[in-house]
Formats: C-alpha cells, sequence, structure tokens
C-alpha cells in the first residue's frame, strides 16, 4: 500500500508491524508475513541506520521499537495509522493482537 513511498514491501511490513505491536525482532517478522528473513534483517539494520527505529540487545534476540528521538516520528505513525486502515479486516485484527504469553491452564478461549 505504502511501499512505494517506502521503497519496498518489506519496510513497509517491518513499520506497520512495529507500528501495530509497538516491538518485533526479525524472525517474528518474517514468520508473521511469512517471507524472508534476509531481506526483514536488511529491512531492519536499513530503518535503524537511518534513525527510524532502535534496537537494544535481550540475550540472542534483538527486539526493534521506534526512535522516540526520530523527528518525523508522529507524522510516520498518523501515515502508518491510517495505511492499517486500509489492510484487510483478518490481517488488521491479527496484526493488533498483540499475544505474548501462553494462555493460562484451564482458562477459557
Amino acid at each position: 500500500m505504502i511501499e512505494v513511498l517506502l521503497g519496498s514491501k518489506n519496510a513497509e511490513r517491518v513499520l506497520i508491524y512495529i507500528f501495530a505491536r509497538e516491538e518485533g525482532y526479525a524472525r517474528e517478522i518474517a514468520r508473521f508475513f511469512e517471507t524472508d528473513l534476509k531481506s526483514i534483517q536488511n529491512q531492519l539494520d536499513k530503518l535503524e541506520a537511518g534513525g527510524v527505529l532502535v534496537s537494544r540487545a535481550v540475550g540472542r534476540t534483538r527486539p526493534y521499537v521506534f526512535n522516540p528521538r526520530y523527528p518525523f516520528l508522529a507524522e510516520l505513525k498518523s501515515l502508518l495509522e491510517k495505511a492499517l486502515l486500509f489492510y484487510p479486516a483478518a490481517d488488521r485484527e491479527s496484526l493488533l493482537m498483540n499475544r505474548r504469553r501462553p494462555r493460562s491452564k484451564g482458562k477459557e478461549l
């Protein structure tokens, strides 16, 4: 949708994923979109080098978040919010569902 502005489909995927879930790492994003891990890693590196994203090491994982000091962060987030509205409802719902812990034993679905 906004890949023309960003230069590639994977750049859009990375930014939409991190916008929707507030944090993400390369393998998680690649699995979600069923795409190549290396291309997602390249986009994350490019966006971090450009100052859009920042990362930290958590064990062997490197989660990425938006850089709060990025000068166009508010504008970028508003663009991503608008783009997310045009995603199909099923995709939008699965993106926004941020389940990271297993369900409690005995809890109803």
